[in-house]
């Protein structure tokens, strides 16, 4: 299929993709571990900071597959024009973070299968399966592969997942207020605050991610810019609703009622399905365990993808600054050769990770989250360059109220990261 095939001889489930992958990625921790923790402990006081941080973050994210579209080069090419410093911020960003990110959503994901399927593994030899097995799909079929699955799981766990939301709401208890109790926060609540935002609805160094995908799609099948854009909005906004779905699952079950969630991943996984079969009956058990099982297996399948397709690029970006990529990239499968040698270091990253303190999901989650926070800034401001920058022909260049958001948006993450520093 060509560019130059129109949007009405597509169905929109073809014309989905990279934002799908998208929201495949993000509807993980960040909405079943941290959305769920926000409504368990505040009720609904803490969707105005969801929407908010989905709004802030809204410009950046689009910013990503804009760019691909229009340049046909991926934002990492966006960030070498602005200079090597550029790159060089983005690859120790993605090294601080991905074994960390990699082992979380894993660990996560092993401890709800462990959970479901009665296994007898420990959770660290689980999650090594599984990474292996995320590892081998998309070696084998790369990002033909990524999007097909991907897509059908969130469109499953959506269904489910907002099936019981519907069901949830007669159970909220009337204290669960939508005011943010900000008067009454202290050191720690801010803390969790700036851990949440980070991932809502997740890093900002996925629209690197989100411009790669992008090319994929656009190589296998050709996309116009208003194509990846509805693309975008459907997974984004969507996201935003499955995050809003998981407070409202969160202060039905748990909120005011002295339950207190676990820190392990086995411990949650059987907590959270074990409440809402006690708040909406044994039947709701198996619907709400494979929604949350599916939701935590496309973050680990995106993010599987996502790190070693990113530091390939990096490198190639690289390789070609300095004029010495190759005719033809090796390849290992139907991946490149970088992309290989990154699985397999953050495949060993990620399981030292978890052999020291995948006992603990919490810690793992809020200090990759909190990472996330601080340099959102900083991307965000990058990403906003790319895409006003020469390499992107005027005719297709963001209006000036969406590059006026994007510059508020920024000022705004920026403050909140000072804050951030000054509490601590």
């Amino acid at each position: 299929m060509t560019s130059a095939t129109s949007e009405s001889q597509r169905t929109l489930w073809q014309l989905l993709g990279p934002g799908i992958v998208f929201a495949g990625a993000a509807v993980g921790v960040s909405h079943l571990v941290q959305s769920t923790r926000a409504g368990a402990v505040y009720g609904l006081g803490l969707i105005a900071f969801i929407v908010f941080a989905n709004l802030m973050k809204y410009a950046a994210f689009r910013f990503g597959p804009h760019y691909a579209a229009a340049t046909g080069r991926s934002l990492l090419h966006g960030y070498l024009k602005q200079g090597k410093w550029a790159v060089a911020l983005y690859g120790l960003v993605t090294v601080a973070t991905m074994f960390t990110v990699q082992a979380a959503v894993t660990f996560l994901t092993a401890g709800l299968a462990i959970y479901l399927f009665d296994l007898s593994f420990d959770a660290f030899f689980v999650s090594i399966a599984l990474m292996v097995f995320c590892y081998g799909l998309l070696a084998g079929g790369s990002y033909a592969w990524l999007d097909k699955i991907t897509k059908i799981a969130v469109a499953l766990f959506t269904v489910t997942t907002l099936i019981v939301t519907a069901l949830a709401l007669g159970e909220i208890p009337e204290s669960a207020s939508v005011v943010p109790p900000v008067e009454t926060f202290e050191v720690a609540d801010w803390l969790f605050v700036a851990a949440l935002i980070g991932w809502m609805p997740s890093a900002i160094d996925v629209s690197v991610w989100q411009s790669l995908w992008t090319l994929e799609k656009k190589k296998s099948e050709g996309v116009t810019l208003r194509e990846v854009t509805l693309d975008f909005h459907v997974g984004y906004i969507g996201s935003a609703v499955l995050a809003l779905a998981f407070v409202i699952l969160g202060a039905a079950t748990f909120y005011d009622r002295g339950i207190e969630l676990q820190a392990t991943a086995g411990g949650f996984a059987a907590q959270l399905v074990g409440a809402y079969q006690e708040r909406l009956g044994e039947w709701s058990g198996p619907l709400v365990g494979l929604s949350a099982l599916l939701v935590m297996f496309s973050t680990t399948f995106a993010v599987s993808d996502g790190f070693p397709r990113a530091i390939a690029a990096l490198v190639e970006n690289l390789r070609e600054e300095r004029g010495t990529t190759p005719r033809e990239r090796p390849m290992f499968g139907k991946v490149s050769r970088d992309y290989a040698a990154a699985m397999l270091v953050i495949l060993v990253g990620a399981s030292v990770v978890i052999a020291t303190a995948g006992t603990t999901l919490k810690g793992l989650v809020d200090l990759a989250t909190t990472a996330s926070f601080l340099t959102a800034p900083i991307l965000s401001w990058l990403n906003h360059r790319a895409v006003t920058s020469d390499e992107v022909p005027r005719e297709a260049q963001p209006s000036s109220t969406l590059l006026a958001v994007s510059g508020i948006s920024i000022l705004l993450q920026a403050a909140l990261a000072i804050g951030w520093l000054a509490i601590r």
